[in-house]
């Protein structure tokens, strides 16, 4: 009988040889309950060498998780610091070059069936993959242990690769690139043939790019954050002609001078340790344009990625801080972080002071792909281009200050009235240049395009603005939120920033556009309720798993006093006891808005080519840039991931992808338990 049986089994097979759509039928829905074969692409968010490192976000993402619980389940494993600053050296990117590489070294958990160990680490073209390597199961087998599986897998013809195992092992094989592999499996009890499965896979590489400005680039979160001392580093401000100094934490790893006596910088010009304050600093995947792996666009490549078991993602990081229109996507920009820029660079490649045009860059990307396309554009830009930081600046320095003189005398200080000029003149012509410079990397239409809006950075609770005070801004002394300017800034923003946008974005009525059915991008602003109670000034987490961090509750003062300011400040500049040290930049917290006392202690960035340039590291100047132009009211990881969540219906309609299945994950059936019987 079991022979009868098993010629059946073997007559239905090669009939379902015949038949595409039969023998597609026999890779494993996610409903299946019948043996079917089960695959997925290994590593196949390809930015990661290490395909441990995207395991972790596998494993993490779970059954039903959001990005935003994702980040929080891998922010608490963290202790707070973050998981991306093990996985930021670890990527195909050159933070030197500022570029995707053009050949990678990735690393596989697994190596090739029948390979030896060090099979598990392969060089490939990034832009221009040969393969992919993917693993292979049988699920709904009985767990027999006699069972043995055969396997067979041809790209082009036969015989192809031929693989014996046991029938629970994943077998594991480098699928051709653009070709199609035909896969079958024999099943066997000894000599007995229990069943045949055989199927036809693809792998579909999906090209993703993320483009725009410090939102999109993911600005205040860098992937290894400053590891703060718990001594203080001295500023001087100048007031009135004099010098007035305040004390602020250092970084932990600097040995040089930290002190403001008269002599100090001459001292620093000689000082052997000037390039230890940059080692000491933040790491970001480029430092050149502070991109984060915490970012939006990232995130949502990345998620692409974990949701979709037979997909491959080359993603392709262009996003960069301080971008507008005409100064980073469509002409060369500053780089942001010259320091640390220039500290990786040293000993290697002379230390450049410019970013190409991200436009020109997707460009030579695809001119070194010329038989792909570009899948899908995350974009995000705008806010400088009518003065974002500026109007920061107006609504955060205290008027009463030589700073805001300071600031207001190199155009550094921007009002709601100043800023809706530009909204109307210069932004829909930018847009236009803009989508003229996009269309014919995409085909001539832009609805491969989805513009993700900013969130609302200043509300405490839906339609309330945050109020005045020093809570989470006294990291300089210049600094004092006010809620009568906030507040009009806001009804500038709600009112009209964000319509025009989107606006400029959907084509609308306003949005200049010649031609709307080409010119339209996708919108998305779905996390707009999610940052209504989010602001840079909430203190009860509208989760209830979350609990603000003990350090912050302690040593962020309401009153605006969380620093010492007397003689033993250098040695210790928090009140209380407070230790720097002690903050946790990655902890799930109400507020998704970086103040800037997060902005200092996480980043601590010391901007180039924003204002004059400080004469020492310990001029005043550079405590206020460090805040505003530093990653201060800007999102969270947690932020990022919330624009993520609402960005991903959007991408999955465009790329035509389903909602997420688990892969790989249902246990196998019982020893003993029958096979579905093969027709008579």
């Amino acid at each position: 009988m079991r022979a009868c049986l098993a010629a059946a089994a073997v007559l239905l097979s090669f009939a379902a040889a015949l038949s595409p759509q039969a023998a597609s039928a026999q890779v494993c829905a996610a409903d299946a309950a019948e043996p079917c074969i089960d695959w997925q692409v290994k590593n196949r968010f390809r930015l990661f060498k290490s395909e441990q490192d995207f395991q972790t976000h596998v494993v993490a993402h779970g059954s039903g998780s959001t990005i935003l619980d994702v980040e929080r389940k891998l922010a608490r494993g963290t202790d707070g610091f973050g998981w991306a600053r093990d996985m930021v050296h670890q990527l195909c990117f050159d933070p030197v070059a500022n570029t995707a590489a053009e050949r990678c070294e990735r690393s596989y958990e697994l190596p090739r069936t029948g390979k030896p160990g060090s099979d598990r680490n392969k060089t490939e073209s990034y832009l221009n993959p040969r393969d992919h390597r993917a693993g292979f199961l049988i699920k709904n087998l009985p767990a027999e242990p006699d069972l043995t599986c055969v396997w067979t897998l041809w790209d082009e013809k036969p015989p192809g690769r031929r693989y014996q195992a046991p029938c629970a092992a994943e077998v594991i094989d480098d699928l051709a690139f653009g070709i199609g592999t035909k896969v079958s499996v024999t099943v066997q009890r000894g000599e007995e043939i229990v069943a045949i499965l055989e199927a036809e896979v693809a792998v579909t590489d999906l090209l993703v790019a993320g483009m725009g400005d410090s939102i999109a680039s993911g600005e205040g979160n860098p992937d290894s954050p400053v590891m703060l001392s718990d001594k203080g580093f001295c500023y001087r401000r100048l007031l009135a002609g004099t010098f007035s100094e305040f004390f602020r934490p250092s970084r932990r790893d600097f040995r040089g001078v930290r002190d403001c006596g008269s002599t100090t910088p001459a001292r620093e010009a000689t000082d052997p340790a000037r390039g230890e304050w940059a080692r000491a600093g933040a790491d970001w995947m480029s430092p050149a344009c502070h991109r984060s792996l915490y970012g939006y666009q990232v995130r949502t490549a990345l998620a692409v990625a974990v949701e979709n078991p037979h997909v491959a993602v080359t993603y392709l990081p262009l996003a960069c801080t301080g971008a507008q229109i005409e100064d980073g996507l469509l002409g060369t920009q500053s780089i942001r972080d010259f320091a640390k820029a220039c500290e990786q660079a040293a000993g290697s490649r002379k230390c450049a002071t410019t970013v190409p045009p991200q436009v020109s860059q997707l460009a030579r990307y695809l001119k070194a792909a010329p038989e792909r396309d570009l899948d899908l554009l995350l974009l995000t830009i705008g806010a400088n281009d009518i003065g974002f930081s500026p109007m920061v600046a107006h609504v955060m320095v205290d008027p009463s200050q030589d700073e805001y003189a300071i600031l207001n005398r190199f155009g550094m200080i921007k009002t709601p009235k100043e800023a809706a000029a530009l909204l109307q003149k210069e932004l829909p012509a930018n847009f236009k240049k803009l989508r003229a410079a996009l269309k014919p990397l995409l085909g001539g239409s832009l609805q491969k395009v989805v513009y993700v809006r900013y969130g609302h950075p200043g509300l405490a609770a839906p339609g309330e603005v945050c109020g005045s005070g020093r809570h989470g801004t006294d990291i300089h002394p210049a600094f004092e939120i006010s809620a009568a300017r906030l507040q009009a800034v806001s009804d500038f923003v709600v009112r009209s920033f964000f319509p025009r946008l989107e606006s400029l974005a959907r084509c609308t009525a306003t949005g200049g556009c010649a031609e709307p059915d080409k010119d339209r991008m996708t919108f998305v602003d779905g996390h707009e309720h999610a940052f209504a109670r989010a602001g840079f000034c909430a203190t009860q987490p509208a989760d209830p798993t979350v609990t603000e961090p003990a350090f912050d509750v302690a040593c962020f003062k309401k009153d605006g006093s969380s620093f010492r300011t007397d003689i033993d400040a250098l040695e210790q500049p928090m009140v209380e006891g407070c230790n720097p040290s002690d903050y946790r930049p990655y902890a799930p917290r109400a507020r998704w808005i970086r103040t800037p006392n997060d902005a200092y202690f996480a980043a601590m960035t010391f901007p180039y080519g924003v204002l004059q340039e400080p004469q020492s590291n310990h001029d005043g100047l550079w405590g206020l840039k460090t805040a505003v132009y530093g990653g201060a009211i800007h999102p969270t990881a947690e932020g990022h991931a919330a624009m993520a969540d609402a960005a991903m219906p959007a991408v999955r309609s465009l790329l035509h992808l389903t909602a997420p299945q688990q892969v790989f994950t249902e246990p196998l059936p019982p020893p003993g338990a029958a096979l579905p019987a093969a027709p008579p």
